[in-house]
Order: C-alpha cells, then structure tokens, then sequence
C-alpha cells in the first residue's frame, strides 16, 4: 500500500497500532517500549530491529520526525498534575512525558488511548487537566468513549480516545464513524461451535435471525433477542434464570437449598445491618423459619457453602493494659459496648490510617479486652468477580460479546454449545447437566483472543498462557484504531 502518513508508536505493547495503522498506508518510523516480552513480540511479529525502539519514554528528549503520535498511555493512578512549571519540569509522570514530547515534536495529529475510568467524574480533574496540557502544547482535540463491540471484534471493551490536530479548522472536521450495524458475535471466533435444541415436543417459536426462540420478551445485559441470557454466572449473592449457585453444584437436600434461598432473599435487607450484604444470626433465620436449627446451620458450615462471622465483640471487665494506637481508634468506634468489624470498615479516619482492623481486633482478643458477642453467618463465597470453584462467568457460543480482556485473565470461559429451550428451568437445567457437569467449556484460546482483539490469529505470542494474555490483554482493538485512522485521513490532516 502506498504511504500516506509516518508515525511514531509510544507506549507501542506488542503493535495494536502499528498493525492498524500500517494496514491504512501509514509508515512506522520509531517505536518505544520498555517490556522484555513486548518488545520480543513486537520485534518478532514486524521483523523489526530492537534499535528501533527508543525505550523509556521518559528519557526520550526528541522525536523523529513524523505526521502522527501515537500513545497507549498505561492506566497509571490520575494524581497526575506536575508542578506546573512548564513542559520541561513536569518529567518522571508518563502523561506528562507523552505531551513533553507532543509539545517537543509537533506532528499534524495524535491519538492517545487509556481506560474508561478516566471520564469517571471521580477523575474530572485529571481529564481536564490533560486537555489544558493539551492545549498548552499548541493542539485541538476531542475525546471519544469507544466500546470495541461497536467496530469489528466480539468484546466488551470501553475505552477512552483523545484525538488532537495543530490545525483547529482540521480537528472541527474529525469525528468518529458511527457502529457497525452487522456486530461479530462470539460464534465467530471460536471453533467447535454447536446449537442443542430442547423445546421438545416439535413446539414451534418465532426466530430471531440467528434461529434463537423469541417467546420470552425480557432483554439482560449480554442477552440474545429472546431474552434469555448467552452467559452464565457462579456467585452465591445475585439470583436470576441464568446464575448458578454452590447449592446447585454441591449436593444438598431441598432443605438446605430453602435455608441459602432464604438467606440470599434477605441479606440485602436494612434490619440486618448497613452493608449491601449482611450476615443473620440463628435467631434471625428463626424469624423468617423457626423450624430452622442450629444443625441445620452447621451442616451448610461443613459443606462449604456458608460460614461463621463473629459480627460483634462485647467490651469485658479487664483492665485495660498498654494500648497501641491503633487499638485506640478502633476502641473510640464501639457502639453501645459493642465493637462491630462491619461498623470499623465504613470508617473514614480507620482508612486515613491505613488500621487492620482484623489483625487490631485480634490483638484486643488475646488481651482479654473483648470477647465474641454475636455469631452470624454468610455465604463462605461472597466476591462476585471469584465466582465459584474457580469459574465465574461461562459464555455460551450464541452470546454477542466477551467480558473486556485483562493482562490478567479472568474466571470467564466459553463453551461452543447455544443452547434452544421452551422455557427458563430448561434451559438452565440443560446447561448444568450439559455444559457444567460435563466440562463442555473451557478458557479462550490464544488465536481466540487475538481474534478477540481484532489480530491475525497467527500473531506470534509466547507459549506461556500468563505471558500472552498479560501482552494481548494490554492491547488496544485494532479495528478501533484502524477506525480513527481513516478518520483522521478523511480529514486531509497529512495533505
């Protein structure tokens, strides 16, 4: 193809830039990273020399010359204003080094990328104080909240883009393309893919395009068009036709799976307490049952699926021996006689001071200054994001998009099977009989997610499953920023 423009990859990973920049007539001139394994990977995949690479960017005090920068800006905490002092002092905090080198440089446009959570209003004045550097360096720009899912590739992944022109008549006309209208699903980028229909009977549904029943209205997030959700979700807390529960996988009797149903419905309730999820005591569970035992408590204890809290500690007669001073503060924060852990977690000034509450408790403990009050008990697996016995979400091969892909991986899996059914209970039953219980899922492969993120499934990557997901997971979608490069050129920017 012939060139059209040269840029210079900051911040380049393993060349989600380069790739798409390169497939629209641009020329890289330099590239700077500081990762053994990305700059193996990009050096690999582009047969690029390492002299190339212009390393710490922090370093750097000039550029090449070039028509366009681009900056994968890692998602560093936002306390990022320098002192204000100019260009040339505010070095060593990365946002400020990318614009040193905007400012340094000059080229006709620039696209930085970074996390969603930068146009948090908790980060307002972190954004804006990027946009004024911006500025300062002589440079137009808009910025666009850009979800992956929209331009080419199955995956859920919202990002940031700030795109900036020296020419402000250039950057009045920039804006980005509007979605695709037909999405990639995730049947398109897995192999092995099977639908099982279990309407039974011959029953006859309305279809919607991809031959999924339309009898059931509701819509969910991640949802095909029948309603039905193409996921599945292992956590103990949130209920709902597509969420499978400890109970539900471990064997219990009808009477343990009333006991956690019951907990689960009032949990969540302000008589128990001020967290989004609280404990109940044996009494508590009486109330709402009182054919409800102290075995029947125990026996979901030694299964696993609950546990026991001591919610509260009573002050004793001990005289109080040396106190540090984080037992002081801890001590100033009892309740009517009583130290409540749930009250000295939502404490300001417990935060401020960074105490661990836990460990302060149990060093009042052994001093005999407080003694267990109260036992409650919860759910032994509280954290939505674990899941259960090592799974939290698996995505049936009908489903439209997959969870943002992280450096780190994730308890997400997938399962070629799509699954038909006449109603919710089948569907659900089917799914744990067939999928679950059988293992029919597994995690996504790595040309899967490289799929996933817009590259050639043959991207070179290391073996190590760690290794690459940390590389592909720190990448940005490629169609994306093939996307805002068309868009610049449509501009006339390089002219």
């Amino acid at each position: 193809m012939e060139k059209k423009f040269t840029f210079i990859d900051l911040f380049a990973g393993i060349g989600g830039f380069r790739i798409a920049l390169k497939s629209i007539g641009g020329d890289c001139v330099n590239f700077s990273e500081i990762n053994t394994d990305s700059i193996n990977t990009y050096c690999t995949n582009f047969s690029e020399s390492k002299n190339r690479n212009l390393g710490d960017i922090t370093k750097i005090e000039n550029l090449p010359k070039h028509d366009l920068l681009t900056a994968g800006v890692p998602c560093q905490s936002w306390s990022i204003a320098g002192k204000n002092m100019g260009f040339d002092d505010d070095r060593g905090q990365l946002w400020n080094d990318t614009i040193y080198l905007l400012n340094k440089s000059k080229p006709k446009a620039f696209i930085f990328e970074n996390v969603k959570g930068l146009v948090d209003p908790r980060n307002k004045d972190a954004l804006l104080y990027i946009l004024k550097r911006i500025k300062d360096a002589g440079y137009f720009a808009k910025y666009f909240v850009l979800n992956s899912f929209d331009y080419g590739v199955p995956q859920n992944r919202v990002r940031i883009y700030i795109v900036g022109f020296r020419d402000e008549k250039i950057c009045a006309k920039f804006d980005v393309h509007g979605p695709l209208e037909e999405k990639m699903r995730l049947n398109d980028i897995i192999a092995g893919c099977n639908t099982v229909d279990i309407t039974g009977n011959g029953e006859s549904f309305d279809k919607d395009l991809f031959g999924s029943p339309v009898a059931l209205k509701r819509k969910f997030s991640l949802s095909n068009t029948s309603g039905l959700n193409d996921y599945f979700l292992f956590n103990d807390i949130r209920n709902g036709h597509t969420t499978i529960h400890s109970w539900d996988i471990v064997k219990t009797t009808n009477r343990q799976k009333k006991i956690c149903l019951l907990l689960l419905r009032n949990r969540r309730k302000g008589v128990y307490g001020n967290l989004d999820g609280n404990p109940l005591s044996l009494s508590h569970f009486k109330n709402l049952d009182n054919t409800i035992t102290q075995s029947d408590l125990n026996g979901l204890v030694d299964i696993n699926i609950l546990k026991e809290e001591i919610f509260s500690y009573k002050l004793t007669d001990a005289a109080a021996t040396s106190l540090s001073d984080e037992e002081k503060a801890v001590l100033s924060h009892r309740v009517g006689g009583n130290i409540i852990p749930d009250v000295l977690f939502a404490k300001k000034d417990l935060k401020i001071k960074k105490v661990s509450i836990s460990k302060t408790i149990d060093s009042l403990v052994k001093k005999g200054l407080i003694r267990s009050n109260e036992i409650r008990y919860d759910f032994k697996n509280t954290k939505i994001s674990t899941g259960l016995f090592g799974v939290n979400r698996i995505f049936l091969s009908s489903s439209n998009i997959f969870p943002t892909l992280v450096a780190s991986d994730t308890n997400d899996y997938i399962s070629p099977v799509s699954i038909i059914a006449k109603n919710e209970d089948d569907y659900r039953k089917y799914f744990i009989e067939e999928v679950y219980n059988k293992s029919n899922y597994r995690k996504i492969t790595k040309s899967e997610a490289c799929r996933v993120q817009g590259f050639p499934e043959d991207f070179i990557l290391p073996e190590n499953r760690s290794r690459w997901m940390r590389l592909i997971g720190n990448s940005v979608s490629i169609p994306v920023i093939k996307m805002l490069g068309r868009a610049i050129l449509e501009t006339g920017a390089f002219n």
